[in-house]
């Protein structure tokens, strides 16, 4: 009876069947940078996913922001598809809109298709608020839940476990995560496979380590790259603005928050030796696929700019990706570029599933380390203004309408605006590794990088490149903005020609 009713869900799901489907474990950190050293505290992580997987050094996010990028995490949806635009519920995070989108996650699919499902952690920001519902409310598509409602925090904090909101002011966030991940995999056996998602808030706002790991990092300081604390004049208005470059007296506040992100992150590594030994234990760990991500990145000082993400730049956009598993080779690195939205079609893969072709992200080639590739991806952020972030003791607090994340402690350099809105088109090959963005402001200003000659994106080549390089680009761009489906979004315009 019980094998009757699995081909019965495989076919209704359009699934390629197996004998035994594997579990998936996802652990999505929370704005953790690979360009400025963000994983190099991450031993066990290097040690039981990176040595026993594939580390892939050129993964990106559709957007350099916590809720459309995980949005399109779970919907494998670009942000103008989902239309999450920014982490306000008006600007859709866990709106109306997405709700009824978040039907059709790769949650869902699995659990529709016989899988368990558990999820724990952060969500999206606005999840479990009262404007969009409470924590009373269970995201559709998990067996068990243990949503953080709201945004990161470390201590002080309300969980919905499976709809009962539980109050929490003294218990570390990432520990608990880590206990009910534990007793979740202490429970299950090989005659059902699983799906298990954690979100530790680390290593996010107000970089919180646990009590046994404060100090660790104490000799640490942030990266000073080419690109640390300068001015420029050839970038948006808005990385312009003064203070630029920072005050010296600012620069140990960015040593402190560097460290304490490091330490924070501490807890998620053994988290991670944790999950891997239950595993173990259990007989479960051979037929498991473990994945290691992070919904952005993160910069600190770079181009005068504080602490925060929303740029276009590497160090906001790519992140860490490293998945071991089955069919995953091991100890090896892999270039081929990787978007997140590519993660729910790879999980619904891995699951036996075949991913609707109404996702915008393709599964992950596991076998192939072939160099011969080319893909081009968009980013898109959508500026916040007027929400209550401009200090009033700010100098610019009457253009609180347009600007946001102004504070006294960044000498009031704002770090986002309404028209810090743009689109990039992130493209690799073998041959080229470049970066076109287009600002939705009055200039209709661009920008244009070339990344392997010039990794710190210090110098602006638009008025450099051939017109019909820079017109291919903009086309390319276009198209892409307005795309729906991983054929029409990989590629709809033919290549170029001329290469620059």
């Amino acid at each position: 009876m019980l094998n009757y009713l699995l081909i019965t869900l495989c076919l209704a799901h359009v699934a390629v069947c197996q004998d035994h489907n594997p579990n998936i474990v996802v652990i999505l950190t929370d704005d953790q940078d690979v360009v400025l050293g963000g994983m190099n505290p991450m031993k066990n992580v290097h040690r039981f996913i990176g040595n026993e997987g594939t580390t892939f050094t050129n993964s990106f996010v559709t957007s350099p922001i916590c809720c459309p990028s995980r949005a399109s995490f779970l919907s494998g949806l670009h942000v103008h598809n989902h239309m999450t635009w920014n982490n306000s519920v008006s600007g859709g995070c866990y709106s109306r809109t997405w709700r009824k989108l978040e039907t059709r996650t790769f949650a869902t699919a699995l659990k529709d298709s016989g899988y368990n499902t558990f999820y724990a952690g952060k969500y999206l920001n606005e999840y479990g608020v009262h404007a969009t519902g409470g924590p009373e409310q269970i995201p559709p598509g998990w067996s068990e839940w243990h949503g953080l409602v709201g945004n990161s925090v470390y201590y002080n904090y309300t969980i919905s476990n499976n709809g009962v909101p539980t109050y929490s002011p003294d218990l570390y966030l990432t520990d608990i995560i880590r206990d009910l991940s534990l007793n979740f995999i202490e429970n299950q056996t090989e005659s059902q496979p699983f799906l298990m998602v954690l979100a530790p808030p680390a290593p996010h706002q107000p970089f919180t380590p646990a009590p046994r790991h404060q100090g660790v990092f104490s000799n640490v300081t942030t990266v000073r790259h080419p690109n640390f604390n300068i001015a420029v004049n050839d970038k948006h208005w808005l990385l312009s603005m003064p203070p630029a470059p920072l005050p010296a007296e600012m620069i140990p506040d960015l040593d402190k928050v560097y460290r304490s992100r490091w330490e924070s992150l501490l807890a998620v590594d053994e988290m991670v030796a944790d999950v891997v030994e239950a595993l173990d234990s259990n007989s479960l760990l051979t037929n498991t696929y473990l994945i290691y991500t992070s919904d952005n990145g993160y910069h600190i000082g770079q181009f005068s700019q504080v602490y925060d993400k929303r740029q276009p730049y590497e160090t906001d956009i790519r992140v860490p990706l490293l998945i071991r598993g089955p069919k995953v080779q091991k100890n090896v690195t892999n270039d081929q570029p990787v978007l997140n939205i590519d993660l729910a079609p790879t999980i619904m893969e891995l699951a036996g599933l075949l991913p609707p072709k109404s996702l915008d992200g393709k599964p992950i080639n596991f076998d192939s380390l072939n160099k011969d590739f080319e893909r081009n991806m968009l980013v898109e952020y959508y500026g916040e203004g007027r929400d209550g972030t401009v200090d009033p003791s700010c100098p610019w607090k009457y253009d609180s309408d347009n600007l946001a994340q102004c504070y006294p402690e960044y000498d009031c350099k704002c770090q986002d605006s309404k028209n810090n809105t743009f689109a990039c088109l992130r493209h690799i090959s073998n041959r080229i590794n470049k970066k076109y963005c287009s600002f939705a402001d009055s200039e209709n200003f661009t920008e244009m990088y070339d990344i392997d000659n010039d990794p710190y994106e210090l110098t602006n080549i638009i008025d450099k490149e051939l017109p019909s390089v820079k017109h291919w680009y903009k086309l390319m761009l276009s198209q892409m903005i307005t795309c729906k489906g991983y054929s029409n979004c990989d590629n709809p315009l033919q290549q170029p020609r001329i290469y620059g």
